[in-house]
């Protein structure tokens, strides 16, 4: 009897090897990254966290096609990010991905609905459908009764639903979010993390950057960064401090903000 053959390997839909990200600081050179291997597969919720200065925004960005390695690869559903031109990362960035920052970075002069519907005028979308489809972004997002109204008329944590949706309309596969609970308070962190989770659910990739351990309980992979390096669970709190990962509970439950 012959033995089973095995199946065909699956690619991880992201795959790091050896990044590197150094920059230029008055006369020194920071090694923002010093070589992080990583693999991220489709549909997964990651949290990348880290002290501050450890290279984790430094990553996501990299990982976003918002700014290129000094070396190593960095592999999105088979495509090399370092090997794009200028053109082609910005259709990335378009066509895969959904970016979500911790300042919000919402237009002062347009409504909700206005701002979610912005990313859609690069692309061609009619006025019309833009504002069809921001208008069930928000719904969505659980915003339906603010589509009118301007950030400085919302929470922060309104507000940065407003940024979630927009990360949402051209229908990325990726989501990126930079310490997307920073300027929160627990509940509308909590909030906004439960929303991540349902679009995890919905099959999305999701990656999250944060420094806050009850925010990244909500993720299904952590990884852990410090002096550009990726290390293991009891390396990080060893040094950190932090309890072991079983004991770090997400916040109590409270209303959305």
């Amino acid at each position: 009897m012959s033995e089973p053959t095995a199946g065909p390997t699956v690619a991880p839909f992201i795959a790091i090897n050896n990044l590197r990200k150094s920059f230029a600081l008055g006369g020194a050179v920071v090694h923002a990254l010093a070589g992080v291997d990583l693999t991220i597969d489709a549909g997964t919720f990651h949290s990348i966290m880290g002290p501050s200065g450890s290279g984790k925004s430094t990553l996501l960005y990299l990982l976003g096609g918002l700014d290129r390695p000094t070396g190593g690869r960095i592999v999105v559903d088979g495509a090399a990010l370092q090997d794009m031109d200028e053109n082609a990362l910005a259709a990335y960035r378009r066509q895969v991905v959904g970016f979500v920052f911790q300042s919000f970075n919402l237009i002062s002069s347009l409504s909700a609905w206005e701002n979610v519907a912005f990313p859609m005028r690069f692309t061609g979308v009619a006025r019309r459908e833009r504002r069809e489809r921001a208008f069930a972004l928000l719904e969505r997002v659980g915003l339906a009764d603010r589509r009118l109204h301007r950030p400085s008329e919302l929470s922060g944590g309104q507000q940065q639903r407003v940024a979630i949706a927009r990360s949402l309309v051209n229908e990325p596969r990726l989501i990126l979010a930079d310490e997307p609970t920073g300027n929160l308070d627990t509940a509308s962190g909590q909030s906004i993390m439960e929303l991540l989770s349902e679009l995890h659910s919905d099959g999305r990739t999701v990656v999250v950057v944060t420094h806050d351990p009850r925010m990244a309980a909500y993720t299904t992979h952590q990884v852990f960064l410090l002096d550009g390096c990726t290390v293991s669970d009891e390396q990080y709190r060893a040094v950190t401090g932090l309890p072991p990962s079983a004991q770090v509970a997400r916040p109590v439950a409270a209303p959305a903000s």
